[in-house]
């Protein structure tokens, strides 16, 4: 095709710099006439390369000649339809922070048809954005759909650990299924196992089977510490290989080690290096800003690892995209009748309001009904969202009146004579609650040793290896304890406040289930009679006949 057949575009004014050199990336410039003003042929060849689409040149056209007909611009519109709909277009895929980046060479416009949904179209940079959790999804399509794809992010697949693995311990039945159905998954997915089932050994058998460089997200610093011991000891890997990325010790090594906050602090850093990614306590990870770390690494190896994979607000399904959907289950009760984790027992004891506690209870739940105006609890937290000053003030009491129903003080007096039963047995207790001054006076009443989430980081692990060591048989815990502490031979739990949470009461449970010959656990669950923390009771013990958690 001539020179002549190309559509002529006729621009009678004045162009600014900017206008003239964005005609420049569709068209070349011809010269000026007196009649006809500054003249551009359209260039099929620089729209292609530029990965322009035809309303993106119409729209140009329309700028710099607003005066140009209908009928003009659908022809130059469908010239370049016609061009660039033969063409084979070219894709660049570079890493920018925690963003992939894919530069169009050609009009991607029906080859990313199936993706448009991942990616986003930055108008200035004229690229797409999307997240590198998506890179090999990206990759795969456009190289499926013809599209030719130079990779500049420097992301490797295949970055092997120095040296390979091997685990010296004889894995249980259930982890060499939890493996294989993650290796079947195509090394994707979510394991959830009971705590105390060994859900750590499940991780690090999974780096022995698939060895390339993994970023591990734990909870919590003791859960951190755990998974670099279990790797040094169960796996042979040899203790400069595993970086701690924390605090003032942040180092990179083929495995690296973070906590949550850690690693959504400093995704842009981590997100280039690891293949894999395990996540431990997975059910976290639906929260908002802990959703970067899923979204920030490119690693398309991804475990996640649970006793709860379900949250009670529903978002447990933004995990399956993220990480591969739950590919392994075994409740508690499974794993009991095959003799891995204790059996249990669960005692329910009820305790009275004092008469001055009874009266407050009345005068308060009086309040919160005429402040609630009759509204469900969410309806109320959006109220005062939205800065209703009665739902406001209704939540403040209503605060106030758990806390006389957790704080009850004849709960106290239930809690000396457990513990004094139980110790007679030889039992090592561990007493839950809600609230950093209960837990205190708890610990001050019977002379134990109390972790909170304010207890000094030498006090905390002093107190764990009393308890661990058998030199302390009490352990007072606040919400701290819930998650990621390694006690193996606690056989006593006494609830003595908590809150309607299924997740929290099974993650209670499972620190009494680790197995012990002739063991049989025992939880206590200290309740107030005549108030809502009966419902509460109830709703979360609903959870031993849910498998699904």
């Amino acid at each position: 095709m001539g020179e002549s057949k190309r559509p002529i575009i006729h621009v009678r004014r004045w162009l600014g710099d900017e206008e003239f050199r964005e005609l420049l990336e569709i068209a070349d410039y011809l010269g000026r006439s007196p009649s006809s003003g500054s003249l551009f042929a359209i260039n099929p060849s620089k729209i292609i390369e530029k990965g322009y689409d035809e309303e993106y040149v119409g729209e140009v056209v329309k700028k710099a000649s607003p005066g140009i007909s209908e009928k003009e611009l659908e022809e130059i519109i469908g010239y370049v339809r016609e061009k660039i709909s033969g063409s084979h277009p070219k894709a660049i895929l570079r890493s920018q922070g925690s963003r992939l980046v894919i530069e169009p060479r050609g009009f991607l416009g029906s080859y990313i048809e199936d993706i448009r949904g991942l990616l986003r179209y930055d108008r200035s940079g004229k690229v797409f954005v999307t997240y590198p959790a998506y890179y090999v999804k990206v990759k795969e399509h456009l190289i499926s759909r013809g599209v030719r794809v130079e990779d500049r992010t420097g992301f490797s697949m295949d970055r092997y650990l120095p040296i390979k693995p091997s685990v010296s311990v004889k894995l249980r039945e259930y982890q060499e299924e939890a493996i294989s159905a993650w290796v079947a998954n195509n090394y994707r997915g979510i394991v959830s196992l009971p705590t105390g089932s060994g859900k750590t050994v499940v991780g690090v058998a999974a780096v022995a089977r698939k060895p390339v460089w993994v970023l591990v997200v734990a909870y919590t610093r003791e859960q951190m510490l755990q998974w670099r011991d279990h790797f040094i000891r169960m796996a042979s890997i040899r203790p400069e290989h595993v970086g701690l990325y924390y605090s003032d010790e942040k180092r990179i090594a083929p495995i690296t080690i973070a906590t949550y906050q850690t690693a959504f602090r400093h995704i842009d850093k981590l997100y280039p290096y690891f293949p894999m990614v395990i996540i431990d306590e997975v059910h976290h990870l639906p929260a908002d800003k802990f959703r970067a770390i899923a979204l920030g690494m490119f690693s398309p190896y991804r475990l996640g690892l649970s006793a709860t994979v379900t949250r009670e607000d529903g978002r447990h399904e933004e995990l399956f995209p993220l990480m591969g959907g739950v590919v392994y289950h075994k409740s508690p009760q499974e794993l009991i009748e095959a003799g891995y984790l204790s059996p249990y027992r669960i005692e329910v004891v009820k305790v009275d309001l004092t008469p001055e506690e009874k009266k407050k209870f009345e005068e308060l739940r009086k309040k919160y009904r005429e402040l609630s105006r009759g509204m469900e609890f969410e309806d109320l937290l959006k109220a005062a969202k939205s800065g209703d000053p009665m739902a406001v003030e209704a939540l403040k009491v209503r605060s106030e009146l758990r806390q006389l129903i957790h704080n009850a003080k004849r709960k106290l007096e239930k809690v000396k004579e457990i513990v004094s039963r139980e110790k007679e047995k030889g039992s090592k207790i561990l007493i839950f609650t809600q609230y950093i001054d209960q837990a205190e006076e708890i610990g001050k009443e019977l002379k134990a040793p109390v972790v909170t989430g304010e207890t000094e980081k030498k006090i905390r692990e002093r107190n764990f290896q009393l308890f661990r060591e058998g030199l302390e048989r009490v352990l007072v815990l606040t919400t701290v304890g819930d998650e990621g502490i390694d006690i193996p031979d606690a056989n006593v739990g006494i609830i003595v406040a908590g809150t309607g949470s299924k997740r929290q009461f099974i993650q209670r449970l499972g620190r009494l289930l680790r197995p012990k010959e002739g063991k049989e656990a025992v939880l206590y669950e200290i309740v107030t009679r005549g108030t809502p923390e009966e419902f509460e009771s109830r709703r979360r013990r609903e959870a031993l006949e849910d498998n699904s958690i």
